[in-house]
């Protein structure tokens, strides 16, 4: 019983480190003090699963700690088969993560100013948490939510070019946030996924220049 319990919790942790975990703790951080101080705020809202759990918080006042674990856990069912073992652990790593820090955020008072009067400010520097949040976790090969392992589902689904998934996935999202965010909100909109979206590509190259470099 003893070596099975050892060749099973070696199989668990089997790519995961104290590094990954530390990026990926840090990457959840980032990601939830943007979120919640200035998307929830502002009503700027991400596309994907960020913002369909705005969404929802929105129109069932659901908290998103509740939220996000069970939409994440719903895009990684549907994509599992085409998403190697490493991925869903420590994107299952990272969702926890998440979800705790939204809980931690929510026991203190707003910690940055309302941009609510400076949407243009808001949506830049909201993007840029998320990114760089976000950007830290995929770095580690994992994902900060569903978006990625929903977007990789419908590529293969549908024959799909990726960057056309994740574009699927935000208008869809957006389109849907009219019902409680005027049209110029959505545009700000737009210019958050459009920040928070490049800043994650960047992340991502650069890592992969530094791998290539030291190889």
């Amino acid at each position: 019983m003893g070596p099975r319990k050892a060749t099973f919790w070696k199989q668990v942790m089997d790519g995961i480190t104290a590094k990954k975990i530390l990026f990926l703790l840090l990457g959840a951080m980032i990601c939830t003090f943007g979120i919640h101080n200035i998307h929830q705020r502002t009503n700027i809202t991400e596309g994907g699963i960020i913002g369909f759990m705005l969404l929802m918080e929105h129109w069932l006042h659901i908290s998103p700690a509740y939220i996000t674990p069970l939409l994440d856990a719903g895009c990684y069912i549907l994509a599992f088969k085409f998403l190697g073992a490493n991925f869903i652990k420590l994107s299952v790593i990272a969702t926890m993560f998440i979800s705790g820090f939204y809980k931690i955020w929510e026991l203190f008072p707003p910690m940055l100013p309302d941009l609510s009067s400076y949407p243009l400010i808001a949506a830049i520097l909201g993007g840029i948490f998320v990114g760089v949040g976000i950007g830290l976790i995929i770095r580690q090969g994992g994902s900060g939510g569903g978006d990625d392992a929903l977007a990789l589902a419908i590529s293969h689904g549908l024959h799909w070019k990726l960057s056309r998934s994740y574009l699927f996935t935000d208008v869809v999202v957006l389109l849907l946030s009219l019902s409680y965010i005027p049209v110029n909100r959505i545009i700000f909109s737009l210019v958050t996924v459009t920040v928070s979206s490049h800043l994650i590509d960047w992340i991502k190259k650069y890592k992969t220049r530094n791998d290539n470099s030291g190889q």
